[in-house]
This record gives structure tokens, sequence and C-alpha cells, in this order.
């Protein structure tokens, strides 16, 4: 059973609880589904094999009916329930709960009271003044609805970066395997690993007479849901979720150059054209010509051949420029004196921090989290569930923190070659104290502090906040320091350089969050806080071993910010690591 497989089915069931919020069901019966969605991203075991051995219900939290639907699921894709709960209600209820702030039971209410079924028509409510006489409404909260359409409208044609890369690498994966592709590789802003990203490029190199084979195989793979446009030499289709993905063919004297221009960025193709004007040439995606020579495709006679795209930097007299960097941010300077940084490799890591368990809101054990941890090449692991006020969240209690300590302890001996850190994510309070006194901070080997509430201060209050919290001698780095969900919630207001200014001063470090939806610390602070000293850790703020696998979309994010192995706690050797814990904790 694939990974996307597995994903894919618990958003189904996610889907089926919420449509049954949404018909007003028993409670308990679409938090069952909930329940289950969220359990089967912890199942660590062969989901196919389960199913033929009969054993999902097996799962804690896994009913005979249930276990049923993933079953039907695993077999055929769907299952009969999955379809006839969808069509039950108009599918722009689901949209709607899209926008920020809307959840099933206003959208029912909608429904119910206004007849409200797609987001138009409650725009249309909105400005007609018809929300706000709603009970339960009212007039700021129309406002905010019309605000999230306006923010949902925005981004509706985005996708997440790390969203992206799992068709990318599918699709990509497959074109590889055509007969007649000489080379091939993903462009565009996510081979730049831009946090949020338009659609998917993939760049091909080809004889003329293989074009078609190639273009059959890529508009007729299952991932596929409509074909845009199909052409000789270009293609375009929109994929199963909605992103939309283009094929470019070109022959391969013309492959570094596409490469190189369709990965842009659009900014750094400028700097690269006004550069080659120095040189006397022009560069475009098909090659360098002399100037005044630039006629059409295949018309010119290139002055430079390149065979890779380092060859085209080679010529312009420039180091090679890693995709990450091409933001036109200084990088061609950089290039031009042979300064550019030595960056991060994601072979580098050694391991992770910031990491749930069942202990708190993670879904899988710490004995689980730690075999996943091993199963990916690592020396040690960081455990981090929650503290005692976010009980949204089973925060610990302390007791429970003293038997997860003693639970690690007793670990830690029986493992070989393997270290289990112990580390807290403590919440900062709106006044910027911790919510563990000193007395319990201190029996961890490292603690992350976070915000988790009052998001709506000011950035005076917010900034004055988080550096308060980051003088406390026993907190060891910031978690997710903006707050901020991409495509869902805009960063909270903090001054991030006076943040990183106080992590500078107090020796504190700054995680990058490579959950997903949060990317934070942002690629664009990165390189200011390894300037000022601030050592970055990438964290995946996993709560399942499944997010283990998040860690190198950190690693992406750690590299488009210009930061080297050095820079980066998870690059050092468990007991290197644990050498300087323990410095800062005293």
């Amino acid at each position: 059973m694939e990974r996307t497989d597995k994903k894919r089915i618990a958003s189904h069931l996610e889907e089926m609880g919420t449509l049954l919020e949404l018909q007003g069901a028993n409670p308990f019966k679409s938090r069952a589904f909930h329940n289950a969605a969220r359990v089967l991203e912890g199942v660590t075991d062969d989901l196919g094999a389960l199913v033929e051995q009969g054993r999902l219900t097996e799962i804690k939290g896994i009913g005979k009916s249930i276990a049923e639907i993933i079953s039907d699921m695993v077999r055929t894709g769907t299952s009969a329930e999955y379809e006839t709960l969808k069509k039950s209600l108009p599918p722009g209820l689901l949209e709607m709960l899209r926008i920020q702030g809307l959840g099933p039971k206003r959208v029912k209410v909608l429904y119910e009271k206004l007849k409200i079924a797609t987001i138009d028509a409650l725009e249309a409510a909105a400005k007609s003044d018809r929300l706000a006489k709603l009970e339960g409404f009212g007039e700021k909260t129309q406002q905010n609805i019309l605000a999230g359409i306006d923010s949902l409208r925005h981004r509706a044609e985005k996708s997440l970066y790390p969203v992206a890369a799992g068709p990318a690498s599918t699709m990509l994966t497959h074109i590889r395997g055509v007969r007649g592709v000489e080379r091939a590789e993903v462009a565009g802003s996510l081979r730049r690993c831009k946090e949020v990203i338009g659609d998917i490029d993939i760049v091909v190199s080809a004889k003329d007479r293989d074009r078609e084979r190639i273009m059959d195989a890529f508009v007729s793979h299952d991932l596929v849901g409509a074909v845009i446009a199909r052409g000789e030499t270009k293609s375009s289709v929109t994929l199963e979720g909605g992103i939309q993905c283009d094929l470019r063919i070109v022959a391969d004297n013309e492959y570094p150059f596409a490469l190189n221009y369709f990965t842009g960025s659009k900014e750094h193709n400028v700097a690269l054209r006004t550069r080659a004007k120095d040189f006397g040439w022009s560069l475009n995606e098909y090659g360098f010509s002399k100037l005044g020579d630039e006629g059409a495709r295949g018309r010119t006679k290139a002055v430079v051949a390149c065979k890779e795209e380092a060859d085209i930097y080679k010529a312009l007299k420039l180091a090679y420029v890693p995709p990450e960097l091409r933001e036109d941010l200084g990088e061609i300077e950089a290039a031009e004196k042979d300064a550019l940084p030595e960056l991060i490799e994601e072979s580098e890591i050694k391991g992770t921090f910031h990491c749930h368990t069942t202990a708190s809101d993670g879904v899988n054990t710490l004995e689980e989290m730690v075999r996943g941890a091993q199963e990916m090449g690592w020396e040690y692991l960081g455990i981090a569930d929650h503290s005692k006020v976010a009980a949204y969240a089973g925060g610990l209690s302390v007791v429970k923190v003293k038997a997860q300590q003693k639970d690690i302890d007793a670990l830690n001996a029986k493992l070989k070659k393997f270290r289990v850190f112990k580390g807290t994510e403590c919440d900062i309070l709106p006044d910027g104290s911790l919510d563990w006194p000193e007395s319990v901070l201190a029996t961890f080997d490292y603690v992350v502090v976070s915000v988790h509430s009052s998001f709506k201060m000011s950035e005076k209050d917010m900034t004055r906040r988080i550096v308060r919290a980051l003088q406390n001698k026993y907190v060891t780095m910031l978690g997710h320091p903006t707050g901020r969900l991409l495509l869902s919630r805009e960063a909270y207001p903090v001054d991030m350089l006076e943040v990183i200014q106080a992590a500078a001063d107090y020796g504190k470090m700054i995680e990058i969050n490579a959950h997903p939806m949060r990317l934070d610390l942002d690629w664009r602070l990165c390189r200011h806080a390894r300037d000022k000293g601030v050592m970055i850790s990438i964290n995946p703020d996993a709560h399942s071993v499944e997010g283990l696998r998040d860690v190198p979309f950190g690693v992406g994010v750690a590299r488009k910010g210009w930061l080297r192995a050095g820079d980066v706690l998870n690059t050092r050797t468990a007991s290197a690591v644990a050498r300087l814990l323990a410095r800062r904790n005293t």
C-alpha cells in the first residue's frame, strides 16, 4: 500500500466525518470518522496486508463499519457509503468550509436558513447584508467572511510546495521511464523550493520522433484528471487535487537552457540575460546567440554549447547557482566572487526535534516514533509533547512528564547507537511567561517554546511576549516563530528581526518548522538569522511516524535560506548534540 493511498483514504474518512456534521448526524458518528482518519495516519503496518488479513478492527479507533469502508477503498478505490454521502449534499458546502472562520456548524446554518450552497451565493448574501441579521453571525462575522472569500480566491490557484512535490515526483518518475526520453527534470518554483507554487513544470529532452509517444504517456497517466491542452512540444493537464502540470519537450542540446529558463525565477533570468549582454550575447530558453542575431528558434548559431546547466554559469564566469537560490537576492554577485555557501544536504541530517507522541496529540507511541526515526537512518530523535495548558492537544501533567521521562530513560538503556532526547513544547503564555515552572523545565534535555494562543495581540506586545520567553535560561529554541499556516492563516504580527536579535543575544535557536503548512521560519529570514549567529533546528512538528518524512521540506527551506550544514543543529552527531544541549542548560 503506497503512502499516497493511505493519505487519500484518511482524507476520504475525514471528508465523511465533515459531511456527517453538515447533515446534523449524531456527533459521535462524525467524530468516529474523524478519529479513524487520524488513527489511520499513524498506522505503520502495510494497509493492504491488514485488509487482506481482516485485522483492521484490531486497530484502536477503527470499528467494524469503518473497517469495511476502508477495505472497500483499498480494494476498489472508493466505497458505496462514501459516494452516497458525497451525493447527499451540494459539493459547494465543502468548498465553503475552506473559508477561514467557517466551520461545519455555521455552514449547516447557512444552508438550512438561507439555502446558501456555493461561495458565490455566500458572497452575494454577505454583500446584501443578509448574514449580519442571522442569529449567531452579526456584522463582524459577515465582514470576516467577505475577507475570507477574498483570501480564498487569492490563493485558489496556489499549492503548497510539499503537497505538490508528491505528484510531481510521481509524474517525473513515470516520464523518465518512457522510451525516447533522454533527460527530464522538474522545473519552476517547485524546483526552487518556494513555499507556495503555481503549477508543476516538467522539462524533457527527446528526439522529434519520440514526442508523440511521450505526450501520450503524459496525458494518460492515472493522476491526470483532465487534459487542458495537448501539443507537439507542450501539453498541460490538471492532476487529481486540482494542480496543473505542464510538460515541455525540447532537443537535448536545448535542454540545459530550457531547464534553466523554466526553473526561474523571472528576476534571476533577467539578471543572467543582463550579464550575457556584457559578453555580447543574447540568452533565452534555447541557448546563447550573438546580440543582433536572435532570430527564431533554430535559425541562429549557438555561440556557446552547454551540455549541463552548470555550463551556462561557467560561460558567464559564474559559479553554479543551486536552484533554491535563484531569486536575484545576491546570488549572482556571490557566484561572481565564488562565494556561494555550500548548502546543507538532506543526507547530512542525523535526527530531529519537536515531535509528538500519543502522550499528547500524536497518533504514534514513543516506541513507534523511535522505530520510524531509525528507519530514516537517523541517530537520535527528540520528543517534545505539549505542556499542561494545551488541553486541546492533550497537554501533559507533571505526573505524565515524569512517567514519559522514565520511559525514555528505559528505552535509551535498551537502544544501541540511538538516542532519544527528552523535550517539551512549552506554551508561551500571553505575558511571555512559560507554561512550566523552572523546576520542571530543568528536567528536560531541551525546551521548545511556542505561541498557541492570543494571536491578535499587537506587534509590539507579541514581540515583547516572545522575547521575554527567550530570556528564560532553560529555553532551547523557538517553535514555528510566526504561527502562520500557509494558504490558510496569516502570521501573527511580530517583529521577527527583533526576535532574531533576541535569539542571538540570549544564545537561543530558532526552528524551521518543516510541517507542509508552516515552513516557518520563512526562508527570507534564515540568512539573516545565520548572519546573526543563530543556530537553526529543522523540525517536522511530527504528530505521526509519517510526519517525520516532512524533514526534507525543511531542508529545502534551509537551502533556500542560504544555510550550511554547520548552521543547522540536526547535522551534528548524537553525542555532539548532547554536549551542546548540556552546555546550554548550565
